[in-house]
């Protein structure tokens, strides 16, 4: 895809979609300014509207602090993108995060309707590449709504560019029907979208055919609905007619930059790094501090580092895992070393030297003069990491100062796909030998694994595979925001999330078995699995009720 290469220009659009919703239509158009009129004349204006959708689909912030709203990382300083006060259950109906969620979401579903009710007027366009370009417009919508139902359940739904009295005047639509309207535009729109070996390499990166199937399978996912989901899957397991994806080969390798647009990839955000470009610098506070980062605002919990199997495919606390307590990062599931950093950690630096991280109080051999400690060592109250964790996945070794980065953020790849087909055919009752073989075992390959008893089908009885299912899910998609989704749906956020998130063992013996107390979570389930609706917008419309307790 041609990335949105420069803030301005984005700006700019942006501010222009304001301009046009709000222009009334004149029996002469202006020449020295763009109206609804004059700018919808060429192929390249329309396009430059549609990056513009593509641009507001999904904030990187969102994308890597939805894990702190989660059992997988705690945001110990500040309240980035409001996770803290989520993840502790302190928020309310004007908590910032919920306001922007509602607000963002709605931008897009306007920039997707202005241009889905104006890209007809430039009669030059090629019909296929219009119709492609439409295609792609009503997918970002249709992503919009599956966000904000999945947030907010009920919400305001429209397929027009409202104006602002009738926003002010809009009711909520049903959640199942916005659903149903989700599933009908995402089946639509995959019989115009190209697959993903069609597009040109200027063109990579855009909505393709089988992403539109992996997003319903989603949507489906998260309605639990089992055979359709399973249905779904099997359109893109095997099928190339709906795109040609795989497993790339390596686990760590998937998240390199060399490594953009592999098979693997459906769907993900574009970027190119170095300014003025579109870039993030997410990094500058989850990397260690002794290779450039300056504080650390999400680190990773026990809890999910408790998460990743040992070699041999057992749970840690399982007899016969080999578990060493005092030695707890040997011999474990390889993403673990792919994705968080721990104590002694080899961090793997442009140059290809490796780094020692030192997080355990006093183990570092050279220890600050002032501070009396090395750089990443644990301590209460300090800039580095409050659980003695840092994240490593999705660090880019070619970013550039303050480690701002074009690194695509993949929004759904094909492990996902696997992973969604084996839990809905285990919740049929179906999943066996055959579907284990051609889901959580390569997976699992990929990953590094090689112990059988790792490799092969556990057998065992629907509840235990559905332990064993989710907690692949977990490993393979740690760090990318989607442990919120799924402990949501589960209904399993009302235990993860009430209690005592946890650190690395450097606290007193006599607390938790010395592992350090990060954040005290608490999750109300009688109101907290819908986001109450923001405040200020029932402030303007009388018309939106409000979700159940808040």
């Amino acid at each position: 895809m041609k990335k949105i290469r420069n803030y301005n220009k984005t700006a700019f659009f942006i501010m222009l979609i304001v301009f046009l919703s709000a222009c009334k239509k004149l029996d002469l158009a202006p020449a020295n300014r763009f109206t609804e009129t004059n700018y919808w004349t060429t192929t390249e204006k329309a396009s430059t509207f549609l990056n513009t959708a593509y641009a507001q689909l999904y904030p990187n912030d969102w994308f890597f602090y939805n894990e702190g709203a989660s059992d997988n990382a705690y945001n110990g300083r500040g309240d980035a993108s409001g996770v803290a006060s989520l993840a502790a259950g302190t928020y309310d109906a004007s908590l910032g995060r919920v306001r922007d969620e509602w607000n963002n979401h709605y931008a897009g579903i306007k920039t997707c309707n202005i241009f889905l009710e104006n890209v007809d007027k430039v009669t030059s366009m090629d019909a296929a590449l219009k119709a492609r370009m439409k295609g792609e417009a009503r997918f970002m919508r249709a992503f919009h709504y599956f966000q904000l139902e999945t947030w907010f359940g009920d919400v305001p739904f429209f397929e027009k560019d409202i104006t602002l009295d009738e926003a002010k005047t809009i009711s909520r639509t049903p959640k199942a029907q916005v659903v149903d309207f989700i599933l009908k535009e995402l089946d639509e729109v995959a019989t115009a979208l190209p697959v993903n070996t069609a597009y040109a390499p200027a063109d990579r990166g855009r909505i393709t055919k089988g992403a539109a199937i992996a997003l319903k399978a989603r949507v489906l996912l998260y309605d639990s609905r089992w055979a359709e989901v399973a249905a779904t899957c099997e359109q893109l397991i095997g099928n190339t007619t709906n795109g040609t994806y795989g497993l790339f080969t390596s686990y760590e390798g998937l998240f390199l930059p060399q490594n953009e647009y592999n098979n693997e990839v459906i769907l993900d955000l574009q970027y190119v790094g170095g300014a003025p470009n579109r870039s993030y610098s997410n990094f500058f506070d989850f990397a260690p501090l002794a290779v450039g980062a300056r504080l650390n605002a999400l680190a990773p919990t026990q809890e999910l580092v408790d998460s990743y199997l040992m070699a041999n495919g057992k749970k840690p606390t399982e007899a016969g895992s080999g578990y060493d307590e005092n030695n707890p990062y040997v011999n474990r599931d390889p993403r673990l070393t792919n994705t968080i950093v721990y104590n002694l950690y080899k961090w793997k630096k442009p140059d290809g030297s490796l780094q020692t991280i030192y997080t355990k109080p006093g183990s570092d051999p050279n220890p600050d003069a002032n501070t009396g400690r090395g750089t990443d060592e644990y301590a209460s109250g300090a800039v580095s990491s409050p659980t003695g964790y840092y994240i490593r996945k999705y660090y880019d070794p070619t970013s550039l100062t303050n480690f701002q980065s074009g690194l695509n953020l993949i929004m759904i790849r094909y492990a996902d796909v696997l992973l969604m087909y084996a839990e809905a055919k285990n919740e049929l009752g179906q999943l066996d030998a055959g579907v284990w073989d051609k889901t959580i075992k390569p997976i699992r390959n990929r990953a590094g694994f090689s112990d059988a008893a790792a490799l092969n089908f556990p057998g065992g009885a629907q509840t235990a595979l559905r332990d064993v299912v989710r907690n692949e899910r977990r490993s393979e998609l740690a760090m990318e925001g989607l442990r919120v989704f799924d402990i949501r749906r589960w209904q399993t956020a009302e235990v993860v999330l009430n209690g005592w998130a946890h650190g690395a063992k450097f606290g007193p013996a006599s607390v938790d078995n010395g592992y350090i107390r990060a954040n005290l979570r608490s999750f109300d389930k009688s109101k907290a699995y819908l986001w109450p609706i923001p405040r200020d917008e029932r402030n303007v419309n009388p018309n939106l009720t409000q979700n159940p307790g808040w």
